[in-house]
């Protein structure tokens, strides 16, 4: 068992932020967004680029002792979800300590596993935060610019009302950017029962 922050030194698997303790399972993601924090200069502090996807195991060793942290979150230089085997069996062995489990995901999951894995988050994901990102398909489009066109608001849409079945706590985020109207993304968040943040750019 390490420190809880590098599984190997020549990559970052788990790393603090704002006091929790993240976790970067896979830099792959269907979108290419053009407020990507991994895109700006100085990302989150770490270096998230991976030599390659960590194993369960190395992603346990990774955390460590998991008990001082208020919050463990699945987020790092690419979509969580697109790993769900290390995501359950991660938060799996985290339910042994009283610490709850956040995943960030673009909420896509649904295009690219090709099933729906809520059911198997249910009872392991205290909390999911899913980046909505606009208020409309069109504009969508043009920020993320997902691989999935113009299926994808509409999927991120049914995939947020699914969730309120599953998690205990659901939550739609878009970045304060421009052209994206904060007061109907909100709105698209309050009809569907979760709850809304505004995620500021990162320069």
């Amino acid at each position: 068992m390490n420190d809880g922050i590098n599984a190997k030194p020549e990559m970052t698997i788990a790393y603090k932020l704002y006091g929790s303790l993240y976790l970067n399972i896979t830099n792959r993601c269907p979108n290419s967004c053009v407020f990507c924090v991994r895109k700006s200069k100085n990302g989150v502090g770490y270096n998230l680029w991976l030599e390659h996807e960590p194993s369960l195991a190395e992603v346990i060793e990774a955390i460590g002792a998991p008990s001082g942290y208020p919050e463990i979150v699945f987020c790092g230089y690419g979509e969580p979800l697109l790993r769900p085997e290390i995501v359950e069996g991660t938060a799996r062995w985290l339910k042994q300590w009283p610490v709850p489990v956040r995943i960030n995901t673009n909420g896509l999951a649904d295009l690219f596993l090709g099933y729906d894995v809520l059911p198997r988050l249910k009872g392991l994901i205290d909390v999911i935060s899913i980046s909505l990102n606009a208020d409309n398909a069109s504009l969508y489009q043009k920020l993320t610019r997902t691989e999935f066109g113009e299926k994808a608001f509409p999927a991120i849409l049914e995939f947020a009302k699914r969730s309120i079945k599953y998690i205990p706590r659901v939550i739609l985020t878009v970045v304060n950017y421009q052209e994206v109207n904060l007061e109907k993304a909100a709105a698209i968040a309050e009809t569907i029962g979760a709850e809304f943040r505004v995620r500021e750019f990162m320069e």
